[in-house]
């Protein structure tokens, strides 16, 4: 990475620890990363076997609280934040243009009954605090704490022994998607049943002064259990496997939640949203776009933006793709008609001036059986 480059980027607070352990670091929507520590496919299969620690502080933390909190936050998301939160449950949720397009994904944490915390992708956190500041009508208090939050996630199955020995919570017994504030080794932490791996796991908030202690509290207990830090490269892979979609490569604003297998994050009778009529009027119409997935029927591997054909005709572009190392063959994501995405439908990928032979399959690739235990 050329240095003045490397000078321009952000850097999280536990940026010096990575560099001491040896990481490999790039940029990422404008930030030096880790994209891998050991290799990507060592990553991968260690959090789907052990345990892995993430550092994901790069991702942005808005907290909306007073008497308006509640009427903005069911303006901006599909979801249904009155209907369906309550104090420490999390929801998933687009947020919309008044077209339908998603301008981000995120994460909603009920705090208290005025009080919220969306939790949202790193690239976009300017633009996304802009977005809910322009729509506050309802006197809101609106806070961007990204730079204040060092976000650690710890996934795989090993991860709830290891935060069982160094949280005053009883962790066993937070649900999916619900949260706990607590101390782990003394230091106080929002603990979430949450991931982006696909495997069961925990993400941790704090602030950013207790960052560097707190990793190297869970660092040296993943390593005791053989597990590893991971990288963005086995993020990705990961969250692939798992059919999880990625803001700017899977769904951006020219995509709907409707379009983009999201329709059970979508509550049209809960009152009206950013977006709302333009999707009642594309589900009136019929979704004619959807996102597939499918495997390569050879050795190759399919990679974001490639060509795809079918009976001769470019139809498509791959979204997402790349190896899975848990079931050893090629996979991707790619928005294709309904006639010409059907289950196990043929289709061809290029890669470089080649057609490689694939087929259209279920999404996810892969499903823990121990996610939601």
């Amino acid at each position: 990475m050329p240095k003045n480059m490397s000078e321009s980027l952000k850097r999280t607070p536990l940026y010096h620890t990575h560099k001491k352990i040896g990481a490999k670091l790039i940029e990422f929507g404008g930030w030096e990363m880790p994209v891998q520590y050991s290799n990507i496919i060592e990553e991968h299969l260690t959090v789907r076997s052990k345990v892995g620690i993430f550092d994901l502080s790069h991702m942005g933390e808005i907290v909306i609280f007073g008497q308006g909190a509640l009427k903005l936050v069911q303006k901006l998301i599909t979801n249904d934040a009155a209907g369906k939160l309550v104090d420490g449950r999390i929801l998933y949720s687009p947020m919309c243009n008044p077209a339908g397009g998603i301008i981000d994904d995120l994460l909603v944490y009920r705090l208290a009954e005025d009080r919220y915390m969306l939790v949202v992708n790193a690239s976009n956190i300017k633009r996304d605090f802009e977005w809910i500041c322009a729509h506050n009508d309802d006197n809101a208090e609106i806070e961007d704490r990204s730079d204040r939050t060092v976000l650690i996630a710890l996934q795989g199955q090993n991860s709830v022994q290891i935060l069982q020995t160094l949280s005053d919570v009883d962790v066993t017994t937070i649900r999916y998607y619900w949260f706990q504030e607590g101390l782990i080794t003394g230091i106080p932490v929002i603990i979430s049943r949450t991931g982006y791996a696909g495997e069961v796991g925990f993400e941790l908030y704090t602030d950013a002064r207790y960052g560097v202690d707190l990793w190297d509290s869970l660092y040296k207990s993943t390593i005791a259990e053989r597990g590893l830090p991971v990288g963005l490269g086995a993020r990705d892979t990961l969250r692939l496997e798992s059919g999880l979609p990625l803001h700017g490569n899977d769904i951006d604003q020219t995509t709907t939640p409707l379009e983009s297998r999201l329709s059970w994050a979508v509550s049209l009778k809960k009152g009206d949203f950013i977006g709302r009529e333009a999707l009642i009027k594309q589900k009136k119409q019929g979704i004619t776009n959807r996102l597939i997935g499918f495997r390569m029927l050879d050795r190759s591997i399919a990679r974001s933006h490639y060509p795809i054909y079918q009976d001769g005709e470019c139809i498509s572009k791959v979204t997402s793709g790349g190896l899975s190392p848990t079931l050893g063959v090629s996979i991707g994501l790619a928005y294709l008609s309904n006639e010409q995405g059907k289950m196990g439908s043929k289709i061809e990928i290029q890669i470089r001036k080649k057609l490689h032979p694939a087929e259209v399959v279920p999404i996810p690739f892969y499903r823990s059986q121990k996610l939601t235990v």
